[in-house]
């Protein structure tokens, strides 16, 4: 990766290079959506990024939305593997406790759910229950 004497690069090119979505369009969709902060404030996709910038980048869907928090350490505009890539930035540890918890949370969520579909004899005992009362 080419990370030398660079000051300042596009959000969305350094979102794509860091490997946060697949493609710039993707990045660009999400900061038009509200999903990407720098240091508390909405962006714009041209927004320059500098080293030491914070950024807060939500991603999933509503079931399962992350939210990251990661301070730029290095800038680059040439996208490599995954392990330069989690080289350019750093999380912050609040950030990973609040993932990790979300994470638990979700994982409680899916001990409550029944293994199993009702077969037909179950749905109606099920619907004689529910109508009895």
């Amino acid at each position: 990766m080419n990370q030398t004497k660079l000051t300042k690069v596009r959000t969305d090119k350094w979102l794509w290079v860091a490997r946060f979505f697949r493609t710039r369009s993707l990045a660009k969709e999400a900061i038009e959506a509200g999903k990407v902060h720098m240091n508390g404030a909405k962006i714009k996709v041209s927004k320059e990024l500098q080293v030491g910038d914070t950024l807060t980048i939500r991603q999933g869907h509503a079931t399962r939305l992350e939210e990251k928090t990661v301070i730029i350490k290095t800038l680059s505009e040439n996208r490599g593997n995954a392990t330069l890539a989690a080289t350019l930035y750093e999380e912050i540890d609040a950030s990973k406790t609040q993932r990790a918890f979300m994470a638990e949370q979700r994982k409680l969520l899916n001990l409550a759910r029944p293994d199993s579909r009702p077969d037909k004899k179950q749905r109606r005992e099920l619907n004689k229950f529910k109508h009895h009362w």
